[in-house]
């Protein structure tokens, strides 16, 4: 676990990282949850962008940076609550005709409407809070417990917070416990990173008022924090009737699934968990379930009706969709094109660029332009240096072959990898290996690796793929395909 800890990189909102300098990768803000986040992903060829779900209203998140993703190459689309409003809307969207509609998106929706980041949706969110806090002093005050396991952090902290605040006014005096083996982390984390946080919170930041409340809380011993239910604070600290925040949603994991079984029988108890399709399963182990069940959802992306004059905004060239939301969003006539994709499927999509851009210095340039060569109506120049990719862009480097050599760089490796030097090397390092080669038009060859551990390469003409699950078995198998590759 701390071997793959080491090997992730964090970034903040809307900061670059590069990889291999080919990829340059940018978070940006989803608003769904607190760290939520959608994917810039630029290459030389083009960008692609990944649209996770997102919300343009979040009482606690930072708001949805959607003017980041507008003119990409290529839109993943990747947000399924959309998928999720297809059957609740096939009756009345999209309209019989929709040529009327699309027609007013090009020349109307240019922006994002203030209506949407003041939304009724937020209103209503913040109406099932109200509604939840109210079940719970109802349940408090027939002398049953609450359990809330729910994982979202940003609607937890919503809940601690209402539901305490309506205790307190309702002058009920019940602990509130909150157990999980990362709660301190999380609660630390929320309170000193104000820029995952909703503009309102930011302004409490900076008018010095606290974030969250549940700092208070602790103080003045009406929160208590453990990490699992055994600890000697928890044990310590409990008292019934009382509320209780903990993992794991599944009823199966970490703490919920002993105070499940210690409260089940209870009438007077409150279970609150997220709508799911598979309740009754959920709470098979429980049975016979005398506890009260309250199941409420919550805002997890865009709806279908602002899906479309989203995509309008941002202008992408290449859209890939959800198998299910192709139908809804090619009525519109859209001026991109649209491919669906299913779970499992690889896809294809179109060439981002017939050709890259190439970053040169402008006296290098300048005498390019004075030594050129019309051939085939094109003009042709001579140039020596390096070609580097640095920040997922192509740049040629002209400098005197001591400082070139000088310079300690990745190497670069392109060309078709040749099969019978690739079995060779392979079988030199000591792998045992069979190959299999499909002929046909595609004429596809498979190298299969049983020892020392199961590895793939599929290899055509266009492209080499290499499926490995163990880390020395993928670095053994890197060098392989290098030394039979051409190097630059």
């Amino acid at each position: 676990m701390k071997g793959c800890m080491e090997k992730v990189q964090f970034l903040k909102y809307a900061e670059e990282a590069c990889y291999n300098g080919s990829l340059t990768i940018k978070a940006l803000s989803s608003g769904l949850e607190i760290g939520a986040c959608n994917w810039n992903i630029l290459s030389p060829k083009g960008n692609i962008i990944y649209l996770s779900g997102s919300v343009f209203a979040s009482a606690t998140a930072t708001g949805f940076d959607y003017k980041a993703l507008e003119g990409s190459d290529v839109l993943l689309y990747s947000d399924f609550a959309a998928c999720n409003d297809v059957d609740g809307e096939k009756n009345d969207f999209p309209p019989a005709t929709g040529s009327s509609y699309s027609s007013n998106i090009g020349s109307c929706w240019e922006t994002i409407p203030e209506s949407w980041l003041d939304s009724d949706e937020y209103s209503e969110e913040m109406e099932k809070v109200s509604f939840i806090c109210s079940c719970a002093l109802d349940t408090i005050s027939d002398g049953g417990s609450v359990l809330i396991p729910i994982g979202r952090p940003g609607v937890m902290l919503q809940l601690l917070e209402n539901i305490s605040l309506s205790l307190e006014s309702s002058n009920l005096k019940v602990p509130i416990y909150f157990v999980s083996s990362v709660a301190e982390e999380l609660l630390a984390f929320s309170n000193i990173i104000p820029e995952w946080l909703s503009s309102q919170l930011q302004e409490r930041f900076c008018s010095g008022q606290p974030l969250f409340t549940h700092i208070q809380l602790s103080n003045e011993k009406k929160l208590f924090v453990s990490p699992a239910i055994h600890s000697s604070k928890f044990l310590t600290s409990w008292q019934e009737p009382c509320i209780v925040f903990c993992p794991h949603w599944s009823l199966r994991l970490g703490p919920v699934f002993h105070l499940l079984q210690r409260w089940c029988a209870d009438p007077n108890s409150l279970l609150i968990i997220e709508e799911r399709a598979d309740i009754k399963l959920a709470l098979l182990p429980f049975e016979p379930m005398s506890m009260k069940v309250l199941q409420c959802s919550f805002i997890s992306g865009i709806k279908l009706k602002k899906a479309i004059p989203l995509l309008k905004i941002l202008q992408p060239k290449h859209v890939l969709v959800p198998e299910s939301l192709r139908p809804h969003i090619s009525c519109w006539n859209p001026n991109f094109s649209v491919q669906s994709f299913s779970e499992n499927e690889t896809v294809v999509v179109p060439k981002l660029k017939t050709f890259a851009d190439m970053d040169i210095a402008m006296d290098v340039a300048s005498e390019l332009l004075i030594d050129t060569k019309m051939i085939e109506g094109k003009n042709i120049a001579r140039l020596k240096g390096e070609l580097l990719i640095e920040q997922g862009k192509y740049r040629c480097v002209v400098r005197n072959k001591q400082v070139l050599s000088s310079q300690v760089r990745p190497l670069l490796f392109v060309g078709r990898v040749d099969l019978d030097s690739l079995l060779m090397a392979l079988k030199k390092m000591g792998m045992k290996v069979a190959a299999q080669s499909s002929g046909g038009s595609e004429n596809v060859s498979l190298i299969f690796i049983s020892e020392p551990s199961e590895a793939l390469i599929e290899v055509t003409s266009t492209q080499t793929t290499i499926s490995v699950g163990d880390e020395t078995t993928a670095s053994l198998v890197s060098e392989a395909v290098r030394s039979t590759s051409v190097c630059f």
